[in-house]
């Protein structure tokens, strides 16, 4: 892959046999961005998991202290009081039939988390494909399938987030924006690293977490130093 200029001179800097400290990478990210926008950062693990095995699928949800810089778009599939709970909690759209429907008929849903009441969930099967396609398919395990709509818009709202592994036994977590403080990043990586951890399934044998990366969205990535 062929990259700028500025990306290879940013590059260069990075000492390839070293491994940064958390405080060492968010700094030098900061000093030594140029783009013109805020930059996202996110940090990649790549864990000694066996994806081909069910028992150690990572998967699992965490609140970011700080939040991620980026306001949540959430629709919610409820009726009566969830409904109006969920309005009243800050939902960018509620509806239940209707909506599905619509949903349906345009095979649109542009919003990034959708959350459900367990009543609803028989009635989304007629768009399963199209809220799955996007990722936001309510689900309990991501704690968006819930009788309290309200908690869990707060929580989406805040700062919450879902990471899973991938096919190659990576994660890839969105941690915050470049404008964030030094301490407001680090606190939100030290948050997901501990998730990390705890989400360790019990049949992993070895190292657990093999390497760990913190990169912008216009920067290369730096290595940090592997926790145990």
């Amino acid at each position: 892959m062929k990259h700028s200029k500025r990306f290879n001179a940013i590059k260069s800097k990075i000492d390839k046999e070293k491994s940064y400290s958390i405080e060492e990478a968010i700094s030098f990210l900061k000093e030594n961005s140029n783009a013109k926008f805020d930059e996202s950062i996110e940090i990649h693990f790549n864990l000694g998991i066996d994806p081909r095995k069910g028992d150690q699928q990572i998967r699992s949800t965490v609140v970011l202290p700080h939040g991620t810089g980026k306001t949540k778009k959430v629709i919610v599939f409820a009726e009566g009081e969830q409904a109006q709970a969920a309005q009243d909690a800050g939902a960018d759209l509620v509806g239940s039939d209707e909506l599905i429907e619509e949903i349906k008929k345009t095979g649109k849903c542009d919003y990034d988390e959708a959350v459900a009441t367990p009543p609803m969930m028989k009635k989304l099967g007629v768009i399963a494909r199209i809220l799955g396609t996007k990722g936001i398919m309510p689900n309990p395990k991501k704690e968006t399938v819930t009788d309290n709509v309200a908690k869990a818009l707060k929580e989406i709202k805040g700062g919450k987030i879902a990471f899973r592994n991938d096919d190659t036994s990576n994660v890839h977590v969105l941690v915050g924006k470049l404008s964030f403080d030094k301490e407001k990043i680090a606190e939100n990586i030290k948050t997901i690293i501990d998730a990390i951890q705890k989400a360790k399934p019990t049949s992993q044998k070895g190292t657990y977490i093999k390497s760990m990366t913190l990169t912008s969205s216009m920067g290369p990535g730096i290595t940090l130093v592997t926790q145990k």
